[in-house]
């Protein structure tokens, strides 16, 4: 509830206790009827008069303040009262105005006292008998209650701006005759227990009726969804036919409902607007502009496409009073407009074989299929494709005698372009006979009847490997180097294999190198080209080596293959002079020193 408040000028107050002003409540935020104090509590009813009231005045023990607590609220109207949080223990806050009256109450079965660290009380309760004040009223305190009681004081700000505390402390020792008291030589000590309080913010004037963004929120969520005020924005686009809903909720600095102003919402690109209650669904807008007379408390724009199909990207501008609360862009995508196969997708099918595997994409959807399909609509987006969407085909000569079948089984389910899940997986049927079948066509037809037809691709059908080869990318690497050692199958006849069947177990050993690709569990297909890359990091180890590649443990492989062992080498990259290379270079500086020693004797002979 959001109530208004008078002291000089109008304000208003948060959200009020959940029991405020019911007859015979039998409990309150957890106090149970003859239960001792536990929470100070403060009157947060709408007041409309000139003056605060305390809770029901207590004349003797029969009133209701002091029967089990009942009703102990009854009547109690704060005056001045800004805001209060819905605390009611020793961590509670509240702002009012300065000179304004806070009622106060409570349920005790002890002595109790109320205390201010600045401003004045007046006490009422448990008989009204036997309060004590401090000289300056900031203080008071009953020694008298025996048992569950009610008490209620009304509390005086200071008339200077500050931070005050409010406190009420219980637990005073037990006297003599059952009576919970303070002793007169400690009169206005803190008790043993400090069971409520309350930090006071006293203010000039009211910082209310204003929008403040701090306390409010505005978020675009997918159709009308109600949704925890966030102020984050759902991801889009939408698709086609669902709209978006922009929630919004205005606040001043007390975190109070603004009075009623205009409430304006204006879209580009002709999107359709329509006001409503967040989490609910309001009836479809008709035109780009709506207006509104309202607090913009938990409010909705329903944000719509111009046109059934069409894709619409909009931006959405609220304002309120003439101030903008928000501006949220969103987008609904269209119906499908275009299909493509990613060529570079592709898998060369088993012969006999129509499943697939999901080790050809590698996408982490474990998704068996031979290639994609990505659903798009005129401007590119991607679109979820439900069978409620629409239906999937071959195009009329896309199989024959090579592809016997063409399916889409996995279907899209979202349109989020960087999930692997937007693309839907199809899967090519094959015969006994390796071979390809040209310019097959996948379909795509709307419930409408509208027939949308991808781009042209080819689907080849391939035997299991037989024999392998393998080669690095260099013969000589340098220390810290990144080597690619590519292993490349055949079938029996030397022709390219097929990405479906598992390679199976291999032992790959290439010394004074690391390997750092994942590939090589046995699980692994070849890729295109019927290959198998592997990167390795190059160690510091020189020399010349050879490497063991062995795929024996495969039926096809171990009747035909031979272990591959390529050759490669490894320096350092420093001085790499050898010895002998150091015993060739004096040898040949000998010789060279001999000949210019033989030609100087002839030279000397002649003269």
């Amino acid at each position: 509830m959001w109530a208004s408040y008078l002291f000089s000028t109008p304000v208003a107050q948060a959200t009020t206790h959940p029991n405020a002003g019911t007859a015979n409540a039998t409990t309150y935020q957890g106090l149970t009827a003859g239960a001792a104090a536990g929470s100070l509590m403060v009157a947060t009813t709408s007041n409309s008069g000139t003056s605060a009231a305390v809770a029901t005045v207590i004349d003797t023990e029969t009133t209701e303040m002091s029967a089990a607590c009942n009703d102990l609220d009854a009547g109690a109207l704060s005056k001045g009262l800004l805001s209060k949080d819905t605390s009611s223990g020793v961590a509670a806050s509240a702002t009012v105005l300065a000179s304004g009256v806070l009622s106060l109450y409570a349920c005790t079965a002890t002595a109790v006292s109320f205390q201010a660290s600045g401003g004045s009380f007046v006490a009422y309760g448990a008989g009204n008998t036997g309060w004590s004040y401090s000289s300056n009223n900031a203080k008071v305190w009953s020694p008298n209650i025996t048992a569950a009681s009610g008490v209620a004081a009304l509390w005086t700000a200071p008339s200077s701006a500050g931070t005050y505390t409010v406190s009420l402390y219980t637990g005073f020792y037990t006297n003599s005759d059952g009576a919970s008291v303070i002793s007169t030589s400690s009169l206005g000590a803190a008790p043993a227990t400090l069971s409520g309080n309350i930090t006071v913010t006293v203010v000039a004037s009211s910082a209310g009726g204003t929008y403040a963004p701090t306390n409010s929120y505005c978020q675009a969520v997918y159709d009308t969804t109600a949704t925890v005020a966030s102020n984050v924005d759902a991801a889009g686009p939408n698709k086609s036919g669902d709209d978006w809903s922009i929630d919004f909720s205005l606040r001043d600095a007390y975190n109070r409902t603004l009075t009623a102003g205009a409430l304006v919402a204006t879209a580009t690109n002709g999107a359709l607007l329509a006001f409503g209650t967040a989490g609910s669904t309001p009836v479809a807008g008709t035109t780009s502009t709506i207006v509104a007379t309202d607090t913009a408390s938990d409010e909705t724009v329903r944000v719509s496409q111009a046109k059934a199909g069409a894709p619409i990207t909009t931006t959405v501008t609220i304002t309120f009073n003439g101030t903008t609360i928000c501006t949220k862009t969103v987008s609904i995508a269209g119906t499908v407009a275009a299909l493509t196969v990613p060529a570079a997708n592709v898998a060369v099918q088993a012969l006999s074989s129509s499943t697939g595997n999901s080790n050809w994409f590698a996408d982490g959807t474990a998704r068996n299929g031979t290639f994609y399909v990505v659903a798009t609509d005129s401007v590119g987006n991607r679109l979820a494709t439900p069978s409620t969407l629409g239906t999937f085909g071959a195009a009329t000569g896309s199989t024959g005698t090579i592809v016997s079948a063409i399916t889409v089984g996995s279907l899209a389910s979202t349109s989020d372009s960087t999930s692997p899940l937007s693309a839907s997986v199809g899967t090519h049927t094959c015969g006994a006979n390796a071979g390809t079948q040209k310019d097959a066509k996948i379909t795509f037809t709307l419930a409408n009847g509208t027939v949308i037809t991808s781009n042209a691709f080819d689907l080849s059908c391939a035997d299991d490997a037989a024999t392998y080869t393998a080669s690095f990318d260099k013969p000589k690497y340098i220390s810290g180097d990144i080597a690619k050692l590519t292993v490349t199958f055949k079938d029996s006849s030397g022709k390219s294999v097929n990405n479906i069947t598992a390679l199976g177990t291999s032992t790959i050993a290439v010394p004074g190198m690391t390997r750092v690709s994942t590939t090589g569990v046995a699980s692994a297909v070849a890729k295109a080209g019927s290959k198998v890359e592997y990167t390795y990091t190059v160690g510091q180890t020189a020399g010349k080596f050879a490497a063991v590649v062995d795929f024996s443990s495969t039926t096809a492989l171990a009747t035909y293959a031979t272990v591959q062992n390529p050759s490669f080498e490894i320096s350092t990259g420093g001085d790499s002079t050898t010895n002998a290379d150091v015993l060739k270079s004096i040898v040949a500086l000998i010789a060279s020193i001999n000949k210019q020693i033989q030609a100087l004797q002839k030279l000397i002979l002649k003269r």
